[in-house]
């Protein structure tokens, strides 16, 4: 059965670099056309236009920013001349904090944490929520969470759990809540992911630690994600609303 997204506008955050950008081609190639958000890397961003045409528009926002969060939504909804069908909350960061750093300076990688992987998140569901409400259509969230939500993480990534742990009970209650009105929202929790931030964590406990961890032979790539999330985009699981998705080698289930 071939995914079909022909017609869809969706919005995905962090969109042109890792887990995002392997979104961002598989949404293209079953047919939708995309807002691909990025914060700071043109060069990836320009690659990911260059590569995928027409199908993808660029906006360049801070998502640590509740104005400019605002902004890339606003613009997101002129590119689609007032039509979403979907979001894919993908951007994420994580912060290594040891526990011992002083308060003011472990405060400050918990605040923009939060900022970034909850605060702008909540946001743009709330943003989408109204916009499919108005549009009378429905639609469809996706949020990115992580095995760290369900199993903890290292003591350098408290505030990272914490923040992927929120989205589940944000997207559940948003299931719950617009369900009749034919908004769905879905969690897909990724485990290890060979990306540029899988590699930071690679480079401080070394790759065997994080093969040691899963089931499988090799790590997950980003592709490994992406065909679930368009899967979830086409209506053609809209009665897993509320659900997690769980894609982990095996690490953690649920």
């Amino acid at each position: 059965m071939k995914i079909d997204l022909t017609g869809q506008h969706i919005l995905v955050t962090g969109g042109t670099r890792g887990i995002g950008a392997a979104i961002s081609r598989a949404l293209v190639e079953c047919g939708a056309t995309i807002v691909a958000q990025y914060h700071e890397n043109e060069e990836c961003a320009q690659k990911l236009k260059k590569e995928l045409g027409s199908s993808v528009h660029l906006i360049k926002a801070d998502l640590s920013g509740a104005m400019d969060v605002a902004r890339l939504f606003s613009e997101t909804i002129a590119i689609f001349r007032e039509r979403l069908d979907g979001i894919v909350n993908n951007a994420g960061i994580a912060i290594s904090s040891d526990i011992h750093k002083n308060a003011v300076d472990w405060t400050d990688d918990w605040l923009k944490t939060m900022d970034v992987n909850v605060n702008a998140v909540g946001l743009l569901c709330k943003r989408s929520i109204c916009q499919f409400k108005k549009q009378g259509t429905g639609g469809r969230i996706i949020n990115i969470s992580s095995r760290a939500a369900f199993r903890g993480d290292t003591s350098d990534y408290l505030a990272y759990a914490t923040s992927k742990g929120a989205l589940i009970s944000l997207t559940k209650s948003i299931a719950r809540a617009f369900g009749k009105e034919e908004i769905k929202a879905f969690v897909v929790a990724p485990g290890f992911v060979r990306t540029d931030m899988a590699q930071k964590f690679i480079n401080q406990y070394g790759e065997d630690y994080a093969l040691n961890d899963i089931a499988l032979q090799k790590l997950t790539e980003p592709q490994d994600v992406a065909p679930t999330i368009a899967m979830l985009l086409s209506g053609m699981m809209d009665h897993a609303t509320g659900t997690t998705i769980d894609i982990n080698a095996g690490s953690y289930a649920h």
